[in-house]
């Protein structure tokens, strides 16, 4: 796992010298961007002389942060259609990668796990030696039992003492009303909020061809059909599903992020870099 993520983070960094993201900078841990009353002798001539741009050395305090990564180990995360790799999977590896790349930014992070309730709960530190017994944790996980994402998302709510950034990733297979709770309460504990809402590619799309029964992952609740009869309701369906959790994520002033098992893992690195910026 900690491979994985040094190779994820580590691929990201080369990228961003390479693409329209080159303002986030591999020192991005101790350099941030020049504003409007910073003193110009903080500027760094050597970042400058390799982006065109303009950074300030940070001092340590604005560097920390402290930031808790909730995972959704419920079994429906351990859905994949055939040649994805499970949600599950997917997850934990987006996890370690963020995990990394923010310990490798001094910042401090924690994990929490969760099906139908809390099954893990890491507290935020920023060493080294704790970021490999997170890394362990999200390699041995397995899917867990049914879910209950709103009850335990308010459980971890509770537990979090100091504010700082939350990233959920999840299905988000629960009772959206339960759930858009659940993210109401870490906004009003001052956090900050970024939602991962991972599916595969056929949980958007159910381009199944053939008769096919499928079967509730959670419930073990079967039903037969004919995937074509049905496609048009369930597409709208999965549209309103999403489009209701984007709509109240934006009244509520949290970051939003629609990922499938095919998203690259950038994609959500860049969303968290940009939502570290604003937080800062």
């Amino acid at each position: 796992m900690e491979l994985r993520a040094r190779l994820v983070v580590e691929g990201f960094i080369a990228g961003l010298h390479r693409s329209p993201y080159h303002g986030f900078s591999v020192e991005f841990a101790e350099h941030r961007p020049y504003m409007p009353g910073d003193e110009i002798r903080h500027v760094d001539w050597k970042i400058y002389g390799r982006t065109d741009r303009f950074y300030i050395k940070q001092y340590e305090e604005e560097t920390n942060l402290k930031a808790y990564l909730i995972l959704d180990t419920s079994r429906s995360m351990t859905y994949a259609s055939p040649g994805q790799m499970p949600k599950l999977e997917y997850a934990s590896y987006l996890a370690a990668s963020l995990a990394y790349m923010m310990v490798k930014q001094q910042d401090a992070v924690g994990l929490a796990t969760f099906d139908e309730t809390i099954t893990s709960y890491l507290p935020p530190h920023a060493t080294r030696p704790y970021l490999k017994q997170l890394l362990l944790t999200l390699q041995q996980l397995s899917g867990g039992k049914g879910t209950a994402a709103g009850r335990s998302l308010h459980l971890v709510a509770e537990r979090i003492r100091r504010r700082g950034l939350v990233i959920i990733l999840s299905d988000l297979l629960d009772d959206p009303d339960q759930v858009i709770a659940a993210l109401k309460h870490f906004r009003h504990k001052k956090n900050e909020v970024i939602v991962m809402h991972i599916l595969d590619p056929m949980e958007r799309s159910f381009a199944f061809d053939d008769d096919a029964t499928f079967r509730d992952l959670e419930t073990a609740e079967m039903l037969a059909t004919q995937p074509w009869h049905i496609r048009n309701g369930y597409r709208d369906a999965i549209r309103d599903f999403i489009d209701r959790y984007k709509r109240e994520c934006r009244e509520h002033h949290i970051d939003y992020v629609l990922l499938d098992t095919r998203t690259p893992f950038d994609v959500a690195l860049i969303e968290y870099l940009s939502k570290r910026e604003r937080v800062h």
